[in-house]
């Protein structure tokens, strides 16, 4: 559904103003759901090992957010197209709301896994249906910078999650009650832009396979992005304690990759809308792997780290948000729905991937091993672009 088509009303930089309306209101929806999750992800894991789970049985729960994504992402589309995409998201702001507010309420650990699988689920939909939003209300010419303004929001979004939860504590229902209030709040932009959300057409039928090969850069760009940046946000502050950083110090490793990201993603987003979309995303990738190349150079000399995490966090964002933009551009309107499904479900492939390959990099070969994986899953990237872009036409 084109909103331009229907108002004939542009703005002047060519973005008609129901579009920036429509794409505020998506925006607005996961950033403050993005609050709400990276608020709930450290408190789950508090107040699992608060009620005596070991590590592992911490790590398995945590998993299931990838598994719930994975096998319910895919038919978030189809759905949708009967429904709507908006009274779809404002169905799955309901049930995660409710959800987590039920956790501190359930006796015992087991049911946490249902529980996490059915609340990951409501996530999965969120993030399926706004980036395709997004994507659809997007012009073309402007597409990058939308991306990188999507991706710089919610980074800011994920930010702030631990900040409130050092505000309201971790104990009792409050911080619970704050994030259920945060994902109900989601749906307020949603329910005053509802008459803007896009219409799911039919798509081809393709399965995800078929949405590698109409957009083999995009995808892979989601599957290394998630791999990438889980590994570097798990395994980081333990190469930081092997390089000699006290457990502070460590930590702030983390927050130099988190502030590149915010910074990184608009310049990228713009510079992707003027130059070709493959050669940013191949440029993205090159520079990832050099950067990896040269943390064992760096970590002897702590500015030189900060500066390089700083930068190629920042560069290693932009797969996730250049992918976006190729994805939009590489994919049929009918269809973009079900690529974004599958694009959300190869990132959280990556994301259950991510940190056992490059952790086992890790203890292979200490310290530097961190270093050597994820320099392996760069390279990958590149010769996975190289070589199967060249019969994919290019925007």
């Amino acid at each position: 559904m084109s909103h331009k088509e229907k108002l004939g009303r542009e703005a002047p930089n060519g973005i008609s103003s129901e579009d920036v309306a429509a794409i505020a209101a998506a925006v607005t929806c996961v950033t403050v759901v993005g609050i709400g999750l990276s608020l709930s992800i450290p408190l789950l894991s508090i107040e699992l090992e608060r009620r005596g789970a070991s590590s592992t049985l911490i790590g398995l729960n945590t998993a299931v957010a990838g598994i719930a994504s994975i096998c319910t992402v895919p038919f978030v589309p189809r759905l949708a197209a009967r429904i709507g995409v908006a009274p779809l998201l404002g169905l799955a702001l309901l049930v995660g709301a409710i959800s987590l507010a039920l956790f501190p309420l359930l006796p015992g650990i087991a049911l946490w896994f249902p529980l996490r699988f059915v609340f990951s689920m409501t996530l999965g939909a969120l993030f399926v249906l706004s980036e395709y939003w997004i994507n659809a209300a997007a012009p073309p010419e402007r597409r990058g910078l939308v991306m990188g303004i999507y991706a710089t929001v919610l980074a800011a979004g994920f930010a702030v999650g631990p900040l409130l939860l050092a505000l309201v504590g971790t104990e009792g229902p409050a911080p619970y009650a704050t994030g259920a209030v945060l994902m109900l709040a989601g749906g307020l932009p949603i329910m005053l832009a509802r008459g803007l959300s896009p219409t799911i057409e039919t798509g081809s039928g393709r399965g995800i396979l078929g949405y590698v090969r109409l957009a083999p850069g995009a995808l892979a760009a989601a599957l290394t992005y998630g791999a990438v940046e889980t590994g570097i946000f798990a395994i980081l502050p333990l190469y930081g304690l092997r390089l000699g950083y006290d457990a502070q110090g460590a930590a702030g490793l983390v927050s130099l990759i988190a502030l590149g990201n915010v910074l990184f993603q608009i310049p990228f987003g713009w510079l992707a809308d003027r130059l070709d979309r493959f050669t940013v995303l191949l440029g993205a990738g090159l520079a990832g792997a050099v950067g990896s190349a040269l943390i064992p150079l760096a970590a002897g000399t702590p500015m030189a780290f900060g500066l390089l995490l700083l930068v190629w966090g920042g560069l290693a964002g932009t797969l996730y948000t250049v992918g976006l933009a190729m994805l939009g551009d590489r994919t049929p309107p009918n269809d973009l729905a079900g690529a974004n499904a599958a694009f959300v479900v190869l990132y959280n492939v990556g994301l259950m991937l991510g940190p056992p390959l490059i952790g086992g990099g890790l203890d292979v070969a200490p310290p530097h091993g961190f270093a050597l994986a994820l320099l392996a899953l760069f390279l990958a990237f590149v010769g996975w672009l190289a070589a199967m872009e060249r019969s994919v036409p290019r925007s």
